[in-house]
């Protein structure tokens, strides 16, 4: 089941980068950024109790004139209304109640998205409590006080969060139904390659309004099975200044990427692979979604024997960190080779369920340490004593030694290519877990 979106929408100088850092870094795990993925942190995975959910902050806002605030408040209030399932509105009780405010808590009331209203810079609540009434008049129910600077109210502000999650558990829960996002940098064909899919099946079986947003999943029925395709395109206004556009694509590749069993990413042959293409490459790959990359415009090539391998190569070594998934050249224009994208997808979620027993695996562990010896330190040597999955999509494997420290990320590897020369697993990345466990044990 995907995470819940949580989006944080606020002015200049409410806090709100010292909130996100705080639920990001300091109150709640958040995992290790993934090569090439995103400099400036957009997004976090966060949990708080029981409730696992993607935290988005939905960008900066530039001080400039008053006018031009409210403009950019309000498109960040878009982008969290169409991509958010839970959208946190910070404000400042020490600059008070402002006109903006109001007319941004506005357009949140009017979207029917759960809002929690979020009153920060409360460093003594006897002495601000007063101050925070006054924001009842937004009309978008209780305000919560905190302070992100002194790590005040944080609690009770995550309660009133995942107070809101229970709406949304049912949505996906009874769907099996394979679900694929298309995802990639703005004008590569991602909507061209799901129109011409409709074309080719000519069996469209509803359109359905995001479940829990504005995102429109199509759902394509092939040999019988169904298929719902979320698409990512539509950035819905050119942006003038490029980081801002590049931003939101990313908060939607990020909100489709966490809703989607498998992630086409699809670059443009005309282009080449980008540093863009990697950074989102490296969302679904951080989310451990089974991933198959689509060359699209390979029409428009100039082609000779070697042109493939060429490309592969490139690809390859800009996406190092997923050696795994299958690249595969097509055109949405004349269709070429899109038919093909269905058996890729099939293959990808097999792989992605696939779960070996602890027996077979052990034999592998055995065969994989007789050939090259486990790493040692200081004449102490690694010992791995057993190994099992625990999980599939993506599949994870629990790895019991007798010291974490000797288990280096270089024999994790070797063991990885060791199961897949085994097993495949094409398309899929895999975790593995280290625990440790004493001889005496």
């Amino acid at each position: 089941m995907s995470k819940p979106i949580v989006a944080i929408v606020g002015r200049p100088n409410v806090g709100k980068s010292t909130l996100f850092n705080v639920l990001a870094g300091e109150m709640i795990s958040i995992v290790k950024d993934t090569p090439g993925v995103t400099r400036d942190r957009i997004y976090a995975d966060c949990t708080w109790l029981n409730s696992r959910f993607t935290l988005i902050d939905t960008g900066g806002i530039e001080p400039d004139t008053k006018d031009i605030i409210l403009s950019q408040m309000r498109e960040q209030a878009e982008i969290a209304i169409s991509t958010a399932d839970v959208i946190i509105f910070i404000t400042d009780v020490r600059q008070g109640l402002v006109d903006s405010d109001a007319k941004v808590a506005d357009m949140l009331r009017r979207s029917g998205k759960p809002v929690v209203l979020v009153v920060n810079k409360v460093d003594s609540f006897a002495k601000f409590m007063p101050d925070v009434y006054e924001f009842y008049n937004l009309g978008i129910g209780d305000p919560v006080p905190v302070s992100a600077a002194s790590r005040l109210g944080i609690g009770d502000l995550l309660d009133e969060v995942v107070k809101h999650f229970d709406e949304q558990e049912g949505d996906d829960e009874d769907d099996d139904r394979p679900r694929v996002a298309i995802v990639g940098k703005p004008n590569v064909g991602k909507s061209s390659i799901i129109n011409k899919l409709l074309g080719e099946n000519r069996v469209i079986v509803s359109d359905i309004a995001g479940t829990t947003r504005d995102a429109i999943d199509t759902v394509i029925k092939r040999n019988g099975t169904e298929y719902v395709f979320i698409d990512t395109a539509g950035l819905r206004r050119k942006s003038k200044i490029k980081e801002e556009l590049e931003r939101y694509s990313i908060i939607r590749t990020v909100t489709a990427v966490e809703r989607a069993d498998v992630v086409v990413l699809v670059i443009d042959a005309t282009e080449g692979v980008t540093e863009q293409d990697a950074k989102i490459a490296g969302i679904a790959h951080e989310r451990g979604k089974g991933i198959i990359i689509a060359v699209n415009k390979w029409d428009a090539i100039e082609k000779n024997n070697k042109t493939v391998n060429e490309f592969s190569a490139k690809i390859r070594e800009i996406l190092s960190f997923m050696p795994y998934a299958d690249i595969i050249y097509i055109s949405a224009l004349s269709g070429q080779r899109l038919p093909k994208l269905f058996d890729h997808i099939d293959v990808v979620i097999e792989n992605q369920n696939l779960r070996i027993s602890t027996g077979v695996l052990n034999e592998i562990l055995m065969e994989a340490v007789a050939m090259q010896q486990p790493p040692s330190d200081k004449g102490h040597r690694l010992k791995i004593y057993y190994m099992t999955q625990v999980a599939v999509k993506p599949p994870t494997f629990v790895l019991f030694v007798n010291d974490k420290e000797l288990m280096h990320f270089s024999y994790t590897r070797y063991l990885e290519n060791k199961i897949r020369e085994a097993f495949g697993f094409g398309g899929t990345s895999l975790r593995f877990i280290t625990r440790e466990r004493k001889d005496k044990e």
